[in-house]
């Protein structure tokens, strides 16, 4: 049996697609040695509000550039501000059909005393999938003490073979990053992720796409968000340039 394993920083609160990668892996790394990236979703994300897409994040102090993920810590403000959110999601989400028991969860992972950013994030995702019957392991990377290595390609790779690891699954949006071929000469298999159309009632106004996974938590029960699962193309890569991506059954 192949062994899928997949590796990304921890997000705050990420959407479907995360989820569905988490679900389809062996093993998952999570990449809390990397580095973090302003500007991008390990800290912030997207709800609705007004039935328009509306960001949010999560404050922290300020550092040095270049510090990794696991390096960063919560700004002091943090309990605050994430009271201050609760309430937000408390209005604007007040119809949603299960904010009842979503409400609570995020309570307790929003008010969480962790003010390591990597770790605060970690017991965020690793409650969230509890309950949504995620029992994929999670692994931490710099518990794997992977070294020297040379780019991205080299640290999955090495990462693969510590981890007794054969196919390696990406986000498509990963494409340009990864080369069939370097894989291959490590004797692995290379594999994208692509979250497939995936719409639900959000009340009023056209569908939204790609909101946090609490939007998707709102509006559904989680056995409907567990049959979505596995609702995703699993792309090979290009076997030339130019040539089309193929799809394979996940």
């Amino acid at each position: 049996m192949t062994t899928t394993l997949a590796m990304m920083q921890p997000y705050w609160f990420p959407y479907l697609g995360y989820f569905q990668l988490i679900a389809a892996a062996d093993a998952f790394v999570l990449g809390d040695d990397l580095q973090y990236i302003k500007d991008g979703w390990i800290n912030r994300n997207r709800i609705l509000c007004g039935g328009a897409p509306w960001m949010f994040s999560l404050p922290l102090k300020k550092a040095a550039h270049g510090l990794a993920i696991n390096q960063r810590e919560l700004a002091d403000d943090t309990p605050a501000a994430m009271a201050k959110l609760l309430k937000t999601l408390a209005l604007h989400y007040a119809r949603a059909p299960h904010q009842a028991e979503v409400l609570p969860l995020l309570e307790t992972l929003m008010l969480h005393p962790e003010r390591n950013l990597a770790r605060y994030l970690e017991h965020s995702l690793r409650k969230t999938c509890d309950y949504l019957g995620i029992t994929t392991p999670i692994l931490i990377a710099s518990d794997l003490h992977i070294r020297e290595v040379q780019d991205k390609q080299d640290r999955v790779i090495k990462t693969m073979h510590k981890l007794g690891g054969q196919r390696y699954l990406n986000p498509v949006g990963g494409l340009d990053l990864y080369d069939q071929a370097t894989f291959s000469a490590a004797g692995l298999e290379l594999r994208f992720h692509r979250m497939n159309a995936i719409e639900y009632p959000q009340l009023k106004g056209p569908f939204v796409p790609y909101l946090s996974i609490i939007d998707v938590l709102m509006f559904n029960p989680v056995e409907r968000i567990r049959h979505w699962l596995p609702d995703f193309a699993c792309l090979m890569p290009k076997p030339a340039a130019g040539a089309p991506l193929r799809s394979e059954v996940a």
